[in-house]
């Protein structure tokens, strides 16, 4: 049965797209566990993607009879690039700062977030046009959009940015950052 699928041309482009798609998306995990550290899990990772790997390749290289089969393998590796990008947004794994100024200086604003969970540092700033609150927020990546909902909702003129903070330690944010 193995041998028939591989002697039938679509169901070979098929399936050197699929293992592509696969191990490109694995390829990205991978890369995102190391950037974060989770070594153990990268390496896991890594040797199912390598399997994977090889098998596609092994499969373009034994079937280049044909430029649709590159067409395959090149094919697979945009779309495995877009699967593992929405992979990543839906892991959402580790923190990010987000530093907010508010149109205004409105006091009010850092207490409201942080009875919604969020350890938030405050101070007076100014900018060209006067008095700012500048606030610096720290939270997991899967609340960012709810902070910046949040933000925007309190002050819809706010400037927000945010960053991925390599390590941090001490205070409120190693105590309970909201999750």
């Amino acid at each position: 049965m193995g041998s028939f699928l591989l002697e039938n041309a679509w169901t070979l482009l098929i399936i050197i797209l699929m293992i592509n798609v696969v191990y490109v998306s694995l390829f990205t995990l991978r890369m995102i566990l190391t950037l974060k550290g989770v070594r153990y899990g990268a390496a896991v990772v890594g040797m199912v993607e390598i399997t994977v790997y090889v098998t596609g390749l092994g499969l373009v290289l034994d079937n280049m009879t044909s430029v649709l089969h590159v067409v395959a393998y090149a094919l697979g590796f945009g779309i495995g690039v877009i699967v593992g990008m929405k992979i990543e947004e839906k892991l959402a794994l580790g923190y990010i700062t987000v530093n907010v100024i508010t149109k205004e200086y409105e006091p009010d604003i850092p207490n409201r977030l942080r009875d919604k969970g969020y350890g938030v540092t405050n101070w007076v700033t100014y900018g060209r046009e006067g008095e700012r609150m500048m606030m610096e927020i720290l939270t997991s990546r899967k609340s960012e959009k709810d902070l910046f909902d949040t933000v925007s909702l309190l002050d819809p003129k706010a400037f927000i940015i945010s960053h991925e903070p390599k390590k941090f330690n001490g205070g409120f944010w190693v105590k309970g950052v909201r999750r």
